[in-house]
């Protein structure tokens, strides 16, 4: 029977961390496009829309496997409700904090709003363990092939299935991307099988990872909140001292 408390995996705050790395220099990147300083089409043209695409499904994989691991060693739901709410209030806060800066075009359902909705309709789906693998891929299949114009309002375009990306700063529907979080929870359910070993070859990584990878994947949610109000904030200051 495993321990009441779960274990720490160096190896999962590291690869959060990489995911999180590569958001602050994709956002670092969109900051200098918004003040003028480079000329990019980051929401249109490659390798920038798919540069966004494999980060968000680095973190919404290791969503899946993280819950599958928090679920095995916590699994009343009181502990789960806990760290959803923490995730709901930065979700709130986001919206608010880019509708002062972006107006209309504020993150109403980004990827923290989508990750507080799909942990509800994942956490019970991980008694279904590896078949959430043939779950996450129908889902990715309805997200891809399914578009109609009549899920392009407000509320539904939650859901996907749009013909028009809505006008926002962020937008991650359910659809597709339930699927990748699935699909972490069939790979988190395999990997509990296996009594959450370490593969040989990512045993140092685990044991070793660089201070700065781990620091970020432990500190996600915080480092998430503040890097963009920091750096559009000292991005200004140096426009407006230049």
């Amino acid at each position: 029977m495993p321990s009441s408390k779960p274990p720490r995996l160096a190896l999962i705050d590291a690869l959060r961390g990489f995911a999180v790395a590569q958001m602050i220099a994709y956002h670092f990147i969109y900051d200098l496009n918004y003040f003028g300083w480079v000329k990019l089409a980051m929401t249109r043209d490659q390798p920038w829309v798919g540069w966004r695409t494999a980060i968000v499904t680095q973190f919404l994989l290791l969503v899946g496997v993280s819950l599958v691991l928090r679920t095995a060693y916590k699994p009343a739901w009181r502990d789960f409700w806990s760290r959803w709410a923490q995730i709901a209030v930065a979700a709130a806060l986001v919206s608010a904090g880019t509708w002062l800066v972006f107006g209309p075009r504020y993150v109403w359902f980004g990827i923290l709003h989508f990750i507080a909705v799909a942990l509800v309709l994942a956490r019970p789906l991980v008694a279904l363990g590896p078949w959430n693998l043939l779950l996450g891929g129908a889902a990715i299949a309805l997200g891809w092939w399914v578009k109609d114009a009549a899920f392009n309002p407000m509320p539904l375009n939650i859901v996907g299935f749009v013909t028009v990306k809505p006008r926002t700063e962020d937008y991650v529907p359910l659809f597709p991307w339930i699927g990748v979080v699935l699909i972490g929870v069939a790979l988190g359910a395999l990997w509990q099988r296996r009594g959450f070993a370490i593969a040989p070859a990512l045993r140092a990584l685990n044991e070793a990872p660089p201070r700065w990878l781990a620091f970020l994947g432990v500190w996600s949610l915080t480092v998430y909140l503040a890097h963009q109000p920091l750096m559009m904030g000292a991005l200004w200051l140096v426009r407006m001292i230049a």
